[in-house]
């Protein structure tokens, strides 16, 4: 049972919550109160989690070392050796083995998106994850894939392609905003637990932060009041509060209180929660309420 436990753990339940990119083809191309597409895309979340899971158990075997000598993940299953590296080995591979064949019931375009974002993570923990602005693009490149999934799963109509250029910046966001985090908690230990972290410094990032924060808020802006099949009266100018709110929460907390990992941040910070709980009160009562297209 503690084998189980520690599995489910190293699985990290927390960090699924970024599987929820995939209902924004739903939420936004306005199939949300379709019973059959919310199905098809809440059965792909659950698999995305699955293969997520596994993921991270491999990303843990990989990165048992370095692990070993952080302040916090040193306490990780795989790292502590609660789980030995073959048992860790045999459950990410029946994850897979499982999971895979289900996802082509979905949709065969939808497990192309899956075999991506696997492949990706694989060869992040090979070498990616080494190098420089390369390693905070690939994670960034993960939630895009997340989104595509989604979409791949349903008849899209009014998915605007903005959306894939604001998922992109705004992942660029949290990526540097989380090495920023990394490189500030490890100090001068961060190249002894993640060796990218050598060709970073506290004002690089910051630089980075500012280019990116900005333009994902002049991208989602365009997108509020020129994407196609949006409502007329332009409405969705109305979330944009919203979603300022949140760069700048997430701003705040990296720079004044240490922020930490993008999923701890969420779930810790009750003003960040309340925003993105708005946020998408926001979205649902525009589409979904006030939209007579």
């Amino acid at each position: 049972m503690n084998m189980v436990k520690s599995l489910i753990q190293t699985m990290r339940p927390k960090q699924w919550a970024k599987n929820i990119f995939l209902f924004a083809g739903l939420i936004f191309d306005q199939k949300l109160n379709d019973t059959p597409s919310f199905l098809r895309v809440f059965a792909g979340f659950v698999l995305f989690c699955l293969i997520s899971g596994a993921v991270y158990i491999i990303n843990d075997i990989a990165d048992i070392e370095g692990d070993r000598k952080h302040p916090e993940k040193r306490f990780r299953p795989i790292a502590s050796g609660a789980i030995p590296i073959r048992a860790a080995w045999i459950s990410a591979v029946i994850i897979l083995l499982i999971d895979i064949p289900l996802t082509l019931l979905l949709s065969p375009t939808f497990t192309l998106f899956v075999l991506m974002y696997l492949a990706l993570n694989l060869a992040y923990s090979k070498f990616l994850k080494h190098i420089p602005i390369i390693d905070v693009i690939i994670l960034a490149s993960f939630y895009v894939l997340r989104v595509a999934a989604g979409v791949a799963l349903i008849d899209v109509k009014r998915f605007s392609p903005w959306l894939y250029v604001v998922t992109t910046l705004l992942a660029l966001f949290i990526g540097f905003g989380k090495r920023r985090t990394e490189l500030a908690l490890l100090a001068e230990g961060a190249k002894d637990h993640r060796r990218v972290l050598e060709g970073y410094t506290i004002p690089l990032l910051d630089q980075f932060i500012t280019i990116v924060s900005g333009t994902t808020i002049v991208a989602y802006s365009l997108y509020t009041f020129s994407a196609p099949n949006l409502p007329t009266n332009h409405s969705m100018m109305l979330t944009i509060p919203f979603v300022l709110y949140g760069i700048f929460r997430y701003l705040y907390l990296i720079h004044l209180e240490k922020g930490g990992s993008p999923e701890d941040v969420v779930f810790s910070d009750k003003p960040l929660q309340a925003a993105v709980v708005l946020y998408g009160l926001a979205v649902i009562i525009i589409f979904y309420l006030l939209n007579n297209n």
